[in-house]
């Protein structure tokens, strides 16, 4: 039987999703609870392996097993072994056949800054503090030109490993809060690092740093050099993985509404 989980976790302890030796990460902590229950190794597939220090508001991973348990109990038995920064929020039996990072239709990231003349040390490491003033509609209209089908490489790491690094960008969305601002981008998939390094750009033209009419160019370069910032990883979350066109649909049309509102 194949099970499709729903978990949530505080990232600012973890070395990452994935699992590195002599490292805490968020798979590992799974995988024993998984291990004790079943006497065996269990491998977990996520939908995203997100970074040291990046949080998952949604995130899902399936795994099989030969335990027949009711979904419900599943959740039970499994925050009952995992530590207090990872909660598991809903357990269902899915095909033999879904993988969720493949069939999962697109992703939904919030990177959060505070602004003010202090830092607050109650959001270390959940919020960036950014105390340089910001241009809100400079941002707002660069953040528009990354909307559609592009080669992300001039905003990727030049780490990544991917060749193929065009992706779909739904909505990229600049959002006032009490403190601050939260960028919120859906799209089809993203690059390494690719999220974090279209933030840091965008924060640099909003400080007047970059000329925001200039990002068709260097979209166009595919130049990983000619953007060499990336914004701190405490501040981004995996807000969203959207397992089917329709949910995808509806949270965008959803979003298109709150904004025609306002």
């Amino acid at each position: 039987m194949r099970y499709l989980v729903k978990v949530s976790y505080n990232g600012s302890r973890f070395h990452g999703f994935q699992y590195q030796k002599d490292a805490r990460t968020v798979q590992d902590e799974i995988e024993q609870v998984l291990r004790r229950m079943h006497k065996e190794f269990v491998r977990i597939h996520p939908a995203s392996r997100t970074d040291a220090g990046v949080h998952a508001i949604e995130q899902y991973f399936h795994f099989d097993s030969h335990i027949g348990i009711p979904e419900d109990k599943w959740k039970f038995a499994l925050n009952s072994g995992l530590p207090k920064d990872i909660l598991v929020r809903e357990v269902t039996e899915i095909s033999d056949e879904y993988h969720v990072r493949y069939h999962s239709k697109g992703k939904a990231y919030r990177y959060r800054i505070y602004q003010g003349r202090d830092r607050n040390p109650f959001q270390d490491g959940l919020k960036v503090f950014y105390p340089h003033a910001l241009d809100e509609r400079r941002m707002r209209e660069t953040m528009q030109y990354f909307i559609g089908t592009h080669d992300f490489t001039s905003f990727s790491s030049a780490k990544s490993e991917i060749e193929y690094k065009v992706r779909h960008i739904h909505r990229f969305d600049l959002v006032r809060t009490e403190d601050g601002f939260d960028f919120v981008i859906i799209g089809s998939g993203f690059l390494y690092n690719m999220v974090r390094i279209l933030v840091a750009y965008v924060l640099e033209v909003g400080q007047g740093r970059w000329d925001g009419t200039k990002t068709p160019e260097i979209l166009g370069a595919r130049d990983r050099k000619l953007v060499p910032k990336t914004a701190p990883a405490e501040g981004l979350y995996l807000e969203r993985v959207f397992l089917d066109e329709k949910a995808l649909a509806e949270t965008l049309q959803q979003m298109k509404n709150n904004l025609e509102k306002h």
